[in-house]
């Protein structure tokens, strides 16, 4: 008898082992042992975009973050319609959604969201130079609004007609807010809807648009999960949310995505689209030619030229810089350049000093901080970008990333901070300005050549077919 129970135990032990080595992990277990997180969401400038030094966007920096704390690697899915992200949720393609969504009541029947990253506005869009600007959406009657299907947008939309309202729209499942925005400066869409933070990087591009008022309340942004009975992958990005709040972690990231976007003036991009067509091309060859030289993005030599002279080659500073690129007397020497003002000798040097600025910044610092940071020094020189970067390493801060490197160069110009620095005074606003303008007129010179090349095809397209008929 007590052979026989011993082995039944034995057997239980062994059917409960076997049982619990057998049974379902966990989601969050799940991709951990896969090593892979699945997460859809959209492109655009606010969410994933590919950039010059890789993927970019404020969306693709948190869910790295979150991979990265996960050991994990990262699948992006980016569905061609809006509506597609709450379906590749739902369908389980996708682990959870990181796309910008607003928190709605509609959503939160169906979704559990994370902690809120962003605080926006959901703005109604119009053309000034072709329209007054409107005070309430019952003044929109005369007027063609439209808004992406499956978006926020909507849902307030269709809200507020339920309480009363007049307005009239169209919902169009093909189509982003960028594209909208396009039509609206176009002239072929009288309003749309946009939230605030996706309008403030459109707004470099479209200086004639405006937001007329807010058609919400403030609204929040999170991440979007599945419901169900495992929460273990959803309390991980609450924990990991919580987290980036309490180390102040969040606000650099925001800071990093909006910071030059907010701080660059609006009144100038008429002038520089105006130049973009007029003076540019007298001078693109060469900025192509001596940026392919010293392996440069000829569109970033051509924005810091901007920012320089307004690519005037005759260009002189009350400080005696002179030329496309503005050299010192001093700087051209050193770089054989004989005549500031000729152009070629000009884009060459400028372009010839700004590899070597990007070489001598410490090979470990990644893009784009590494460019960042050569560009501030070929503003105020490399020694003062240095004693910046001392003082923000004694602050207990990272002197190798650009967002807060640029939170102690203005220090240079009190003298609290600069008297115990090696180059002493310096106008550390400056280049602070420099960087952040220089990286607007750049993305403003991508989007219009984008545009440009795009115009171009469907004509070539356009009269192709006509050609065939």
């Amino acid at each position: 008898m007590r052979l026989i129970g011993l082995s039944v135990l034995g057997i239980s032990l062994v059917f409960f082992l076997l049982n619990a080595c057998t049974a379902p992990r966990s989601a969050l277990e799940q991709v951990i042992r896969k090593g892979e997180l699945r997460v859809v969401t959209r492109q655009g400038p606010t969410t994933l975009y590919d950039g010059t030094h890789g993927r970019s966007g404020l969306e693709y920096e948190l869910v790295s973050r979150f991979a990265e704390h996960l050991g994990v690697r990262v699948t992006f899915l980016t569905p061609d319609s809006y509506g597609d992200i709450f379906t590749l949720l739902n369908d389980g393609d996708a682990q959870f959604a990181a796309a910008g969504l607003a928190i709605t009541a509609a959503r939160q029947a169906e979704f559990r969201f994370t902690p809120p990253y962003q605080q926006i506005s959901p703005q109604l869009i119009y053309n000034s130079t072709q329209r007054p600007r409107p005070r309430e959406l019952n003044e929109l009657l005369a007027g063609k609004l439209e808004v992406t299907a499956k978006t926020s947008h909507s849902e307030r939309l269709q809200y507020l007609k339920q309480q009363g309202s007049t307005i009239a729209w169209i919902e169009n499942p093909d189509t982003d807010t960028g594209e909208l925005l396009d039509h609206v400066a176009d002239g072929l869409l009288d309003y749309t809807v946009a939230d605030s933070n996706v309008f403030a990087y459109y707004h470099r591009y479209y200086p004639e648009l405006q937001a007329a008022f807010s058609i919400n309340e403030p609204e929040s942004l999170a991440w979007a999960f599945p419901k169900g009975n495992d929460d273990s992958l959803y309390n991980e990005a609450v924990a990991f949310f919580k987290q980036l709040s309490s180390t102040n972690e969040l606000d650099k990231i925001l800071a990093h995505n909006y910071q030059h976007v907010e701080n660059y003036d609006y009144r100038g991009t008429h002038t520089f689209l105006t130049q973009i067509q007029q003076r540019l091309p007298l001078y693109r060859e060469q900025f192509e030619i001596s940026a392919k030289r010293y392996a440069i993005d000829w569109r970033l030599l051509a924005a810091i030229a901007y920012q320089e002279s307004h690519w005037r080659p005759e260009a002189t500073s009350p400080t005696g810089v002179r030329g496309m690129m503005m050299l010192t007397q001093a700087t051209a020497d050193d770089l054989g350049v004989e005549a500031r003002t000729d152009v070629e000798e000009s884009i060459a040097g400028g372009a010839r000093y700004l590899r070597a600025l990007i070489d001598k910044i410490p090979d470990r610092i990644p893009e784009p901080d590494r460019t960042w940071l050569a560009l501030a020094a070929y503003n105020i020189g490399f020694g003062h970008l240095e004693d910046a970067r001392i003082l923000t390493q004694k602050n207990a801060e990272n002197p190798d990333k650009w967002l807060e490197v640029k939170a102690y160069l203005p220090l240079l110009g009190k003298r609290k901070w600069y008297k115990d620095t090696r180059y002493g005074f310096a106008r550390g606003y400056e280049p602070v300005r420099y960087v952040d303008n220089i990286r607007s007129y750049y993305d403003i010179l991508v989007w219009y050549l984008e545009r440009e090349d795009t115009e171009r095809f469907k004509t070539s397209v356009a009269g192709s077919n006509l050609h065939s008929l």
